[in-house]
């Protein structure tokens, strides 16, 4: 079975070129199905029953996991066996009427637009770490880029002079995205005074940005920084670099923006990732109408 999931495994990173996040995702959820195969006497992939598969799911539940989880292993279990089938592995597919529960999604925390500023602020430009942290949050509110694809900037993809960054998403695909010219000014400055004094001549790095030992930011650090800053500016201490991704979504559209446009931007394969984010957006139109509008009753 491990031999089976092994050549799985592989030609789904080769045909999908999934992140290798997704591709971990995938390799732990399809080794813990079968420990618990093994577990109940099944030697071979040929053996497993809708029940066997019934039962996993129902331990898993038993073990409280979230739904999101039960969701994700479900994906995986269903992909996985229709391969099996699709290569002649198993005679009928038993994951066809597998059933997970579904996750009611809440609409994510966004910052308002107040908050957004009085958290970039917060970050101190008295030294070149904090140019470098001010530029990184600059850069995630003025691009709504993801925090592994800020990291993974190059100074090759920054195009200062045009008011873009090129990164690369989910399967090493590029886009081109834009930045208002309060980060492109942050960006120069980082670029021209910051981190040539983080640059170490024995660790040349083509890293955008860099960390005390000269490499390249780690998600870790980037994470340990916001926090502070957050802390800092009396922010939500739930934030995470995700948020002010989805708080550039949401402002966007908030302010006219068409969704097309923002999907873009954001590096969404579908439009229904980025609606996703609406619905905070309607309510704070609502808010918004009601302190505004001389007929709201809010006076009266």
């Amino acid at each position: 079975m491990e031999q089976i999931l092994t050549a799985y495994l592989e030609q789904l990173g080769s045909r999908k070129r999934l992140a290798p996040n997704t591709m971990d995702g995938y390799r732990r959820d399809l080794a813990d199905l079968i420990r618990c195969l093994q577990q109940m006497g099944i030697s071979e992939l040929s053996e497993v029953r809708p029940h066997h598969l019934s039962a996993y799911m129902a331990q898993l539940r038993g073990k409280a996991r979230s739904n999101a989880t039960v969701q994700r292993r479900a994906v995986s279990i269903r992909t996985f066996f229709r391969y099996l089938a699709d290569q002649g592995l198993v005679a009928v597919n038993p994951a066809m009427s597998i059933e997970a529960p579904r996750n009611a999604r809440q609409p994510p925390r966004v910052l308002s637009e107040d908050e957004a500023v009085k958290l970039l602020e917060s970050a101190s430009a008295d030294t070149p770490a904090g140019i470098r942290d001010r530029t990184m949050l600059e850069t995630l509110y003025a691009s709504g880029v993801r925090v592994s694809e800020l990291l993974a900037l190059d100074t090759s993809h920054v195009r200062v002079e045009l008011g873009l960054l090129v990164c690369t998403g989910p399967g090493g695909k590029e886009r081109m995205v834009p930045i208002s010219s309060v980060c492109a000014e942050w960006m120069l400055k980082y670029v021209r005074e910051a981190r040539p004094k983080l640059l170490r001549q024995d660790k040349p790095q083509s890293a955008l940005f860099l960390n005390h030992l000269g490499s390249r930011m780690t998600r870790q650090g980037f994470w340990k920084r916001l926090k502070q800053i957050a802390a800092e500016a009396g922010v939500d201490a739930e934030i995470t670099p995700h948020t002010l991704r989805i708080s550039f979504a949401s402002h966007l559209l908030a302010r006219g923006a068409d969704l097309h446009s923002v999907q873009e931007m954001m590096g969404h394969a579908v439009s229904a990732s980025t609606q996703f984010y609406q619905p905070a957006v309607k309510a704070r139109l609502k808010e918004v109408y009601e302190r505004a509008h001389p007929r709201s009753g809010r006076d009266h």
